[in-house]
């Protein structure tokens, strides 16, 4: 994924209700930015740390600005955005990189499906072939040793959708649950039990029900991000 116009730089100042960060600029301005991602971004949100921003070409925004990176104090570049972690996966299928989704005609977003009325990340469908349901999670938080986990803070939804994903797999599809690190210092990504010990249980769960676990990471520039380096699930 490419950005389409030069990132502006700035300093997190800090980040609060949720979807909102004050940014100062390099000319000593500062400025409010949307934040989109709704998780606790954990490691990512530091005042102090260097961060880079899109402008949103919509004169309806309140905020005309997206925070999409930052550089922690390791100096790692990461992806922040999750609204973007349809179009990375899918770009990374088109491209053959993703090997686990090859061999499907057609690839939908946003697929109303399930029992609890949710809405599936990707739905990839080919004749002669169960459908392939695609659940995507964006991972940004790295531990000391190298795994990346997620979530970072209580997600019921997150178990919501690994239970829809069961019942998909009960019903003869592929469930595929995809881990999307937008980080490249990952060595391995696995459920947060001290976060989350309900996540963790479902996870392992809904792999034992025959749901399938993906994790991708991706090289992150200001120029893009790209997902190209598969990595363990460890459960």
């Amino acid at each position: 994924m490419e950005f389409e116009t030069p990132l502006l730089a700035g300093t997190l100042l800090r980040r609060y209700k949720r979807f909102l960060a004050d940014i100062e600029l390099a000319d000593g301005s500062v400025i409010t930015a949307h934040s989109p991602n709704t998780g606790s971004m954990l490691g990512c949100a530091e005042p102090g740390s260097r961060v880079w921003l899109r402008a949103v070409d919509n004169p309806a925004r309140k905020y005309p600005h997206a925070w999409e990176l930052v550089e922690n104090h390791a100096g790692v570049m990461i992806g922040i955005n999750t609204g973007v972690v349809n179009r990375l996966v899918g770009e990374a299928v088109y491209a053959g990189v993703v090997t686990e989704l090859q061999g499907y005609a057609t690839l939908r977003q946003e697929v109303r499906y399930g029992a609890e009325n949710s809405r599936i990340d990707l739905l990839l469908e080919a004749a002669g072939r169960p459908a392939c349901y695609v659940e995507i999670k964006n991972v940004t938080a790295v531990d000391a040793g190298g795994s990346a986990f997620f979530p970072d803070a209580v997600s019921a939804r997150g178990s919501k959708h690994l239970r829809e994903l069961m019942q998909v797999a009960a019903q003869g599809a592929r469930g595929v649950i995809f881990f999307c690190v937008q980080r490249a210092d990952a060595a391995a990504v696995r459920p947060a039990d001290e976060i989350d010990p309900l996540y963790g249980r479902t996870l392992r769960a809904a792999l034992a029900a025959g749901v399938e676990a993906v994790a991708y990471r991706a090289t992150v520039t200001t120029q893009a991000v790209v997902l190209d380096t598969r990595l363990p699930v460890q459960v």
